[in-house]
């Protein structure tokens, strides 16, 4: 009986520690084991195999485990952060480092601001006797100030860099802007002003002699001479030429471009709207029109005399002729540049221009070969160039063939072209100012 009772003790004994092994086996091995594969068919649609929710929940796991390193991970994001911000903020104070004030006492500055540089004036009220705005081209930080209440000694100045517009085509605006010019160089002298760049509407017939003793290689303050119209004086060092652009004066607007503009068929092959001078190319002009009836295919509105202000109604005709004519025919006046040039490109209408020399000292062509119209011609200007307005029937001749698809690509390019013209200058202008003034400061 002792053994029996010793032999089932020993067989209960083995059992429990199988069991307990076995137990054992399946508690630490058996997370190992493959989970058979489950066959495709079995599954439901959108149900998501056991293997790869298990192993989606250990990527979790393992994501969510303690990084030893994790404190210092954060410690330098936040370092590299900084500096950039640190680097952002430097590279932004020293853009706008360098401040110029641009002083508009003539017309011409309003297409300087609202039309090159797209700037915009508060008030709008163009009757407004005191307008500013602010523009950022590069490093360069611009302001502008124009109206009737811009008055010397009646505002205060504190800004280093001045370049002050003005117009100095006729006796009396001169003047008026050589009081404006003694008063700028006075605030040179007195260290009120650093440095001061002027933009001139010069003469027409380029006598501008009364401004060579402000011009600072004769002893003046003004370092850099931007100056309108084919000026001998060009020497694209100090002194620069500048465009006419749109007369402002007369309420032009920045005309902004639409589908219309360049997809709608023109009646018209061509217009003239202006004033027609006895003895001159435009009433050699109106005689060709009214050959083989080309006058009734363009839209042409003469007046024997000058009118220097336009009415609404009479604005509103011209922007219709320019909207609607496919060709906007460009005579010489009393100088070769017209406004009626950049008021053609604005609505998207070729200008034809009279390419010839007016009487007076501009464009000395033993040493300009472009003259006329040099800064024009030095961008390529998409313009249609005659010598003589005899040469325009055959040019209307082939305008008829010209279809409206083609027509609308001339546009495009026409108007990509004045684009890229104004902000080319926008540039050119500040890299002027720039390499001029900032390099005077250092020396």
């Amino acid at each position: 009986m002792r053994l029996t009772r010793k032999r089932l003790c020993s067989i209960f004994i083995a059992v429990y520690c199988l069991f307990s092994l076995y137990a054992a086996y399946h508690v630490f091995f058996g997370r190992r084991r493959r989970t058979p594969d489950v066959p495709l068919r079995g599954l439901r649609k959108g149900v998501v195999p056991v293997r790869e929710r298990r192993s989606r929940e250990q990527s979790t796991l393992r994501s969510e485990e303690w990084n030893p390193w994790e404190e210092d991970e954060k410690k330098e994001q936040q370092h590299r952060l900084k500096t950039s911000l640190q680097i952002v903020n430097k590279s932004t104070k020293e853009k706008k480092l360098f401040h110029v004030q641009i002083w508009g006492k003539a017309a011409i500055g309003l297409y300087l601001w609202e039309h090159i540089f797209e700037g915009l004036l508060e008030p709008t009220d163009v009757t407004a006797q005191w307008r500013e705005g602010n523009s950022v081209v590069g490093r360069t930080h611009y302001s502008f100030i124009t109206g009737p209440a811009v008055v010397p000694g009646y505002f205060s100045v504190d800004v280093n860099n001045v370049v002050l517009v003005l117009n100095g085509r006729e006796k009396a605006k001169v003047f008026y802007a050589t009081q404006w010019l003694l008063y700028a160089q006075n605030l040179v002298q007195t260290q009120k002003l650093q440095h001061l760049a002027v933009v001139l509407l010069g003469n027409e017939h380029c006598n501008n002699e009364w401004i060579n003793q402000f011009l600072k290689r004769n002893g003046g303050s003004v370092e850099r001479l931007f100056i309108i119209y084919d000026s001998p004086w060009i020497n694209d060092m100090d002194v620069f030429q500048w465009p006419l652009g749109v007369a402002t004066y007369r309420n032009f607007p920045v005309v902004e471009v639409n589908w219309s503009m360049l997809h709608n068929e023109r009646p018209y092959l061509c217009n003239f709207v202006g004033t027609v001078y006895e003895n001159s190319s435009r009433q050699a002009l109106m005689k060709i029109l009214k050959q083989d009836g080309n006058d009734k295919l363009c839209w042409v509105s003469a007046r024997e005399q000058w009118q220097p202000q336009e009415t609404n109604e009479s604005l509103k005709n011209y922007q219709d002729a320019l909207l609607q004519s496919d060709l906007t025919l460009c005579p010489a006046g009393v100088n070769t540049e017209c406004y009626r040039i950049y008021e053609a490109c604005s609505y998207g209408s070729v200008p034809v221009v009279e390419d010839v020399m007016t009487a007076g000292s501009c464009g000395n062509s033993s040493v300009y070969l472009n003259a006329p119209l040099q800064l024009l011609k030095s961008m390529n200007a998409p313009f249609i160039f005659i010598k003589n307005w005899k040469e325009l029937p055959a040019i209307l001749e082939k305008e008829k063939t010209i279809n409206l698809e083609e027509k609308i690509q001339r546009r495009k390019r026409l108007l990509h072209w004045y684009q890229h013209f104004k902000t080319e200058l926008k540039m050119r202008f500040t890299n002027i100012l720039e390499s001029s003034f900032l390099k005077n400061n250092k020396n």
